[in-house]
């Protein structure tokens, strides 16, 4: 009876295993995720919510404002570029999808790396909305460069703008949502966060610091019934890489991406975002393959994956991240 049980169980676990793998294969972010994405909660879910979103003026931001819009959420949408939030915000409207009125998008704009502001910036949210439900911290600067040729000033330029831009708004929001015991605090790190990039020290060291600094608040938060929702997101289509830091200070890359390049569409990411956040997942990764299957390779099989990136060669890698393959 025994041996029949322990037959039973790990045949299981091989359907289980193999069914995991299949989801996988045929997904464009992790397993969890894109089962939510067909049984769990939609963005629609979110309605009436107020939510904040920094680096709402283009890319992965502007899409995830468009997705909340049309899902019926109040928005903050924060930027340097007024003019260009301006727009992001009259676009929110224009849809007919659009489930909110004028008056239910605020358009504040800051940089984040004015960290002097950020209490303040807090105060005219809660006057405008009396309250903030989700903060989305999207707003981020990524680099190209080989390790040897980065300046020091470059990964500190880096590090205000990704990691303590967000831990300094997020503090100064949380005392609201703890008063309230309720919230959420999303941040939007990258998959090179879970695996380190070539040719990216600061960006990636950045993502690196940015998983350990939220994955400490979400365990000191649970009492307080605030969720932290980390998003991953691999290769997407935006403008980052015209305003890509480079080794040198001051210096941009200023290189648009291809359309031919293998990447995923924003929109399709916001979406796949905005469900994670929905369904208040701890982590969500998001990509096509084969990155996506090279960075679960990485973590569940450490050592080989590690052998495996050393063995498929720098050309090989910049050419995965930067979807030419």
């Amino acid at each position: 009876m025994l041996t029949f049980l322990l037959e039973f169980l790990a045949v299981s676990a091989g359907l289980l295993g193999l069914v995991w793998f299949i989801i996988l294969m045929v997904s464009d972010a992790d397993v969890p995720l894109s089962l939510r994405a067909k049984f769990g909660k939609q963005p629609e879910s979110l309605a009436g919510k107020v939510v904040w979103v920094t680096g709402a003026s283009s890319g992965i931001g502007e899409a995830i404002a468009y997705c909340l819009a049309e899902s019926g959420c109040k928005l903050v949408l924060t930027a340097r570029r007024k003019e260009r939030l301006e727009k992001v915000k009259q676009t929110c409207l224009a849809s007919a999808f659009c489930k909110v009125k004028e008056d239910d998008i605020l358009v504040l704009p800051f940089d984040v790396v004015d960290f002097d502001s950020h209490e303040k910036k807090v105060q005219e949210v809660l006057e405008y909305f009396h309250t903030v439900d989700i903060l989305i911290n999207n707003a981020g600067k990524t680099q190209r460069a080989a390790w040897m040729d980065v300046e020091l000033s470059v990964d500190r330029e880096l590090y205000d703008v990704n990691v303590l831009g967000p831990v300094s708004l997020t503090q100064a929001l949380l005392p609201h949502m703890v008063e309230r015991k309720q919230g959420q605090i999303v941040v939007v790190s990258s998959l090179a966060g879970k695996v380190g990039a070539p040719m990216s020290r600061a960006y990636a060291g950045c993502k690196h610091a940015v998983q350990g600094y939220f994955d400490t608040l979400r365990t000191e938060m649970a009492l307080n019934n605030i969720d932290v929702t980390i998003i991953c997101p691999g290769p997407v289509f935006s403008e980052v890489l015209i305003h890509a830091a480079t080794g040198k200070k001051g210096e941009v890359l200023d290189k648009p991406m291809a359309v031919t390049e293998k990447r995923m569409t924003a929109n399709r990411c916001a979406y796949l975002s905005c469900v994670a956040i929905a369904n208040r997942q701890y982590e969500a990764w998001v990509s096509q393959h084969p990155v996506l299957v090279l960075v679960y390779i990485s973590l569940l099989f450490p050592d080989f994956g590690k052998w495996f990136m050393a063995k498929l060669g720098l050309k090989q890698l910049l050419a995965l991240r930067e979807g030419k393959q």
